[in-house]
């Protein structure tokens, strides 16, 4: 049995559970989420199947749009949204309110049929159009917190860390008289730079060059000669430095 059962009233609310519903399939597994209009198979026994779902699911989302307060099947035993509440509640199942929409405020206890008041008590999440993805991920976050068996199977935590886009991304190569490529994980384009005869830069970022197999030389006093020298060498070297406090 799915561990998420998705309530909702036809007519207010209902896209907003389909795509909660699917949101949440997604990331957890089509079979973690029970969704009526998904759920039940063409034969199956409809009360039946819901009864049996809400009975053993862990939590029950029920999804609250502006006019579902004022609906008059909020306040007949008969009506499916209102059993399905009172069967998870009956059963020992968390629900949770899900509001629908930015200007949906909290629920008004005295506005809601007796039976159905202790929603208004309850601590609610909230899901908008506007805010989508923001949403879906704090509503899969806090079930994943408060469900073990969401959190073993939750696709978020499988996938793979990602380079920053803005990285600075550079490649550098040493004299070449063939081809030079860049390549690597940068997306699906790389860069090819034809005959080149010197250093290679291609990127982001400063160049540094360094010649393979052939000395590196810093400070005062030294001096190198490749091949042949038929003169003399020479130095004229500048007033040596001092440290910083002597240079004020």
């Amino acid at each position: 049995m799915s561990e998420i059962f998705v309530n909702y009233r036809t007519g207010d609310g209902n896209e907003t559970a389909a795509l909660l519903s699917e949101g949440l399939s997604r990331r957890f597994g089509e079979d973690a989420v029970f969704f009526a209009g998904r759920t039940i198979r063409p034969g199956d026994a409809f009360s039946e199947e819901l009864l049996a779902h809400v009975r053993r699911s862990t939590v029950l989302l029920a999804v609250i749009g502006p006019s579902w307060v004022s609906h008059p099947g909020l306040r007949e035993e008969d009506d499916w949204v209102r059993r399905e509440i009172l069967e998870a509640w009956h059963h020992g199942v968390r629900v949770i309110p899900v509001m629908s929409g930015r200007q949906m405020g909290r629920l008004d206890r005295e506005a809601l049929p007796p039976a159905l008041r202790h929603l208004a008590e309850l601590q609610s999440l909230r899901i908008a159009s506007s805010s989508y993805h923001k949403d879906l991920e704090a509503i899969g976050d806090e079930l994943a917190l408060l469900i073990s068996r969401l959190a073993e199977r939750d696709a978020r935590k499988e996938s793979p860390a990602e380079e920053p886009t803005n990285a600075p991304r550079a490649s550098l190569t040493g004299d070449n008289n063939g081809f030079s490529v860049q390549a690597g994980r940068v997306g699906d384009i790389g860069t090819v730079v034809t005959n080149p005869t010197g250093p290679v830069h291609t990127g982001t970022g400063n160049q540094q060059n360094h010649i393979v197999h052939q000395p590196h030389l810093t400070g005062d006093g030294s001096a190198y000669v490749a091949g042949d020298n038929h003169g003399g060498i020479s130095h004229r070297f500048g007033r040596a430095g001092g440290d910083e406090a002597g240079r004020r």
